[in-house]
This record gives structure tokens, sequence and C-alpha cells, in this order.
């Protein structure tokens, strides 16, 4: 199937497994993910930072993640970074389909030698975003830092979840990698099945 340009569609969904591909004049990306994975990642958006804080959330959300990105990194790394964000929100979105019986809140703290960042997350269809990571320098191998929180923010957009992430380090390598790792075990505890819970977690009956 060829993505029309500018679209993102939704190309396969089974059990909490999606695939989501989208297409424009800066980048070509497509997302597959298994929410009930074993955190196997296959990642390469030209982006060698940015590969290995994808690949440790799908590590520590034990989510299978394949992600495949082509862009214009000619440019810059913006549109990159971004769309793969996008796509991979809209992925999540789509392998949790109407988000009845999952615990919906989750929350994580991950050090990681000096840096310390924790992550709040609802699934519950409210796209938000507040990141508050203070980075020192510029960059971290070819990944801009601040394309950090805005990646965050671009997830937690098309995922439809509120995500507040937090942090403090003396080494950015070290409080990006402990954010995402915050975000994933958020994200694990938050789109788990709860046993107990029938239809969303939701005194309106509805989530959004």
């Amino acid at each position: 199937m060829t993505t029309p340009l500018g679209a993102t569609v939704v190309t396969e969904r089974a059990g909490r497994r999606a695939t989501v591909a989208r297409r424009t004049r800066e980048t070509d990306v497509t997302v597959s993910i298994d929410l009930d994975g074993t955190g196997v990642a296959d990642v390469a958006t030209g982006v060698g930072f940015y590969d290995h804080l994808l690949a440790s959330l799908a590590q520590h959300a034990l989510f299978d993640l394949a992600i495949r990105a082509g862009g214009d990194l000619v440019v810059d790394e913006h549109h990159t970074v971004e769309d793969v964000a996008l796509v991979l929100g809209s992925a999540i979105a789509a392998a949790l389909g109407d988000r009845a019986g999952i615990a919906r809140f989750g929350e994580a703290s991950v050090p990681m030698d000096e840096a310390l960042a924790t992550a709040v997350v609802d699934v519950g269809g409210r796209p938000y975003a507040v990141v508050d990571l203070p980075f020192r320098g510029e960059r971290v191998g070819a990944l801009p830092l601040q394309l950090v929180g805005h990646a965050l923010e671009s997830l937690a957009r098309t995922a439809g979840a509120t995500v507040h992430v937090r942090g403090a380090g003396r080494n950015d390598h070290h409080l990006a990698e402990a954010a995402f790792k915050a975000l994933a075990r958020a994200l694990r505890v938050a789109v788990a099945p709860d046993p107990r819970r029938v239809g969303v977690a939701s005194t309106k009956g509805s989530l959004g």
C-alpha cells in the first residue's frame, strides 16, 4: 500500500498491535507496535541517539516496536524527529483502540547515574504535554536536544495522552535517556489491562 501524500494511515490493526504510516514531502515514516510485546526494538530513523532513546522506550515499556523513517536530514533533524513521534503516537492510539479495560494512568521515576527523571501519564484521550528537562548543551550525537521536548509533545498529541516529564542531571545523555525510560515505565503501567476494570476508566463513561 502506498500512503497518500500528507496522510497518516493505519495500515494494520489486530488485538493491541498496529502499523501506521505517514508520508509527506519531508519524511516517510512507518511504525509498527505491539503493546503486549517483550521489548524488542528495530528502529532506524537516521538519527542515532534518537534511535537509542526509542529503543530504550520499547525495552522498558515492553512494547515490540519497529520504526522505519526516511527524511530530509540534509536540511536538519527536525522533520524526522517530529514526524516519527507523531506516527509513534498514532500507532499507540490505534493499538489502544477504545481504551476500555486499561489502567489509564501511570507514573515512574528512573535514575541514570547523577540524572533523575519522572514521568506521569494519562492515556485517556486528552492530549497535553508538560516537559521540563534542563539540558546543558545543544546536542547529543546527531540529536538536537531542543527536539527532545518537541518529540514528547508530538507523541502526546497523537497518542491522546497527557504527559508530564521532568528531570535534572549534569549529563545530557543521562538526562534524556532517564526521561525516555521513565516515560516507558509510566506507559507500561498506563496501558496495562486492569482485570477489575469494566469499560473505560472514567466516571462520565467516555474518554477524551
